[in-house]
């Protein structure tokens, strides 16, 4: 349980805390918690925080009803810092956007591929679908998407087939840099079929999250082949 004494709060007693999707990894949003905004969040599972303008507690989504529900709560390694993981009810800017991060200000990467979105999203298996995406949607002569795009859904999952078998042959010689390769290319091929359906990512983190969620591991339903034996 957090004690709340060891943590270093500033001098207007407050603490910053920023806000990430537990489901995919998306930083959402920054506020400010005094110690009964912390407690309150606490109690209640919801994100819960001080506004330094109006100088009152709130609770976020109470006017919107996108609440945070609160899954985890880290603090940094001086204290004065915390990191809550939420699962969102809704977007959690006030613009309507899914995280208040959806400008890009700059960018490391000056290939097209790499910027081909302004949204802050959780991980490169985001990244990677929006290239897939534009790979689609703008085809290029000289892409493996776009060719395998332009060759048809049998193209696409014959691909399948064929990493699954080398995942299933990496695994079979215990060759762990194979076994991370293969499974790598099996990935990528996998979010190819997502981008032909138009099936983003957040979609299978989120029947994730409801399979494996609070309650714990849930079994999978199983298939006529599975209740045969």
């Amino acid at each position: 349980m957090l004690d709340i004494n060891t943590l270093t709060f500033d001098s207007q007693g407050l603490i910053p805390a920023i806000l990430q999707d537990w489901r995919d990894g998306t930083v959402l949003m920054v506020a400010y918690m005094n110690q009964q905004a912390l407690e309150k969040t606490m109690e209640t599972r919801r994100a819960h925080f001080w506004s330094r303008s109006r100088q009152e507690l709130w609770e976020k989504g109470a006017t919107s009803g996108h609440y945070q529900r609160v899954r985890e709560l880290f603090v940094d390694c001086d204290s004065d810092t915390l990191l809550v993981k939420v699962e969102p009810d809704g977007p959690a800017c006030h613009t309507g956007e899914p995280s208040c991060f959806f400008s890009l200000a700059w960018s490391a990467e000056n290939d097209a591929a790499h910027s081909a979105t302004s949204h802050a999203h959780g991980g490169v298996i985001d990244r990677l679908y929006d290239v897939i995406q534009s790979r689609r949607d703008d085809p290029d002569p000289k892409s493996y998407v776009s060719s395998l795009f332009q060759g048809g859904q049998d193209r696409i999952l014959k691909k399948i087939t064929e990493e699954a078998g080398e995942v299933i042959l990496g695994s079979k010689n215990a060759d762990r840099r194979e076994i991370i390769a293969e499974t790598t290319d099996l990935l990528f091929h996998v979010l190819i079929v997502l981008g032909y359906h138009e099936i983003p990512p957040k979609e299978l983190y989120q029947e994730l999250a409801n399979r494996y969620g609070v309650s714990g591991i849930r079994t999978p339903t199983p298939t006529h082949e599975d209740t045969s034996r």
